[in-house]
């Protein structure tokens, strides 16, 4: 090859690693995006569980202290 075959394709290749370099910019910001978006959900969902495991931590408390008393009541009629 001629030095102005090599020349101009190399010239002619620039335009095409700029778009792929642009292409890999966008993309990573896209999965960023895409990265804090899951990251929001998931904390979202934690919360969710853990107000769940209060409620269900009250309620089985209650639970336990109306069983208490019932095995208090038939202890105390025995």
């Amino acid at each position: 090859m001629a030095d102005s075959q090599v020349l101009s394709i190399a010239l002619a290749s620039v335009p095409t690693m700029i778009t792929v370099l642009i292409g890999i910019l966008i993309n990573n910001a896209r999965l960023g995006d895409l990265r804090h978006h899951m990251d929001t959900r998931f904390n979202e969902v934690d919360r969710r569980f853990d107000d769940m495991k209060d409620t269900w931590r009250s309620e089985l408390h209650r639970v336990e202290e109306v069983l208490d008393a019932r095995l208090r009541h038939l202890e105390e009629r025995a």
